[in-house]
C-alpha cells in the first residue's frame, strides 16, 4: 500500500512539474515584458542549470531572472565544481552554423593548396579587422576560404559589395580591394546581385552582428580577425573533432 502511494506521489509530480515550468514561463514573460519597458523579445525562457535561476534568451544574449520575473541579472554563470563558463557555453551553442547548409553559391570563393580545409566568413569590403583577417589568410596552406558579403557598415559598402560580386572575376576584385587597396570597377545595372540581399538575410539569421565571423566546418565561429596562428590551431582542433 505505501509503494503504490508513493508511486502515485511521484506520477503527479512528474505531472506537474512541466505545468509548473510552464506557469513559471509564462508569469517570467509577463513581468519582465510590462517592467522592462522596451525590451527585445524574449525568445526563449527555461530553467537554468541553477536552482531557482531561469535564463531568458534575447537573440545570442543570455540573463537570468528568478522564478517571477522580478529580478534581473546580467553576467557570467560559472560552475564552480568545474571550472565551467556556463553561459559562455550556452552562447557557443546557440551560435552553431550549420556548415552544410550554407548556400556556398552566394559566396566569393578561393582557395590554397588542396583546399582541404574550409571556412565561410561574413565580410564587408570596407571593414578595417576583415582586410586585416584577409591578410592573415594568406599564410594558412590547404583552405578553401567562402566570403558572403554582407554591406552591414554603410558608406559606399553596398555599391563595392555588388561591384565586386558582379566582376567577370569576383574572386580577383575582392582580393585587388581587400589586399592591395584596387577599388572595384563600376559594373552593368543589369548584374545580378541577389546574392547579396540573401546573405544580409543569411547574417541576420545567423546572428551575425559585427564582420568579420568566422564560421568552422564543425559550426562553432570566431568573432573578429584572429591571426593565421590562431586559424590554424582553430582547424587543427576541428579536424580532429
Amino acid at each position: 500500500m505505501k509503494m503504490l502511494k508513493s508511486t502515485t506521489i511521484a506520477t503527479a509530480l512528474g505531472l506537474c512539474l512541466p505545468l509548473l515550468a510552464q506557469a513559471n514561463e509564462a508569469v517570467i514573460r509577463k513581468n519582465l515584458t510590462e517592467r522592462l519597458a522596451g525590451l527585445p523579445k524574449v525568445e526563449e525562457v527555461r530553467p537554468s542549470p541553477m536552482p531557482g535561476l531561469w535564463e531568458i534568451r534575447i537573440g545570442n544574449e543570455i540573463r537570468y531572472t528568478d522564478a517571477t520575473g522580478t529580478y534581473l541579472m546580467e553576467g557570467e554563470l560559472i560552475d564552480l565544481r568545474t571550472r565551467k563558463n556556463l553561459t559562455e557555453e550556452r552562447v557557443a551553442k546557440l551560435q552553431t552554423v550549420d556548415f552544410a547548409s550554407l548556400p556556398l553559391k552566394d559566396a566569393v570563393v578561393w582557395k590554397s593548396g588542396n583546399g582541404k580545409r574550409r571556412i565561410a566568413v561574413f565580410a564587408d569590403p570596407n571593414c578595417g579587422y576583415c582586410k586585416r583577417f584577409e591578410r592573415s589568410l594568406q599564410d594558412v596552406k590547404d583552405l578553401t576560404v567562402y566570403t558572403f558579403l554582407v554591406p552591414i557598415l554603410g558608406g559606399d559598402s553596398p555599391e563595392k559589395s555588388r561591384a565586386i560580386w558582379c566582376a567577370k572575376d569576383a574572386t580577383a576584385s575582392w582580393q585587388a580591394w581587400m589586399l592591395e587597396g584596387k577599388a572595384p570597377a563600376k559594373v552593368s545595372s543589369t548584374c545580378d546581385d541577389g546574392a547579396i540581399e540573401r546573405n544580409l538575410a543569411l547574417s541576420k539569421r545567423s546572428h551575425v552582428s559585427g564582420t568579420p565571423a568566422i564560421i568552422f566546418e564543425d559550426g562553432s565561429r570566431a568573432p573578429g580577425a584572429i591571426s593565421a596562428e590562431q586559424l590554424e590551431k582553430r582547424l587543427q582542433s576541428v579536424g580532429k573533432s
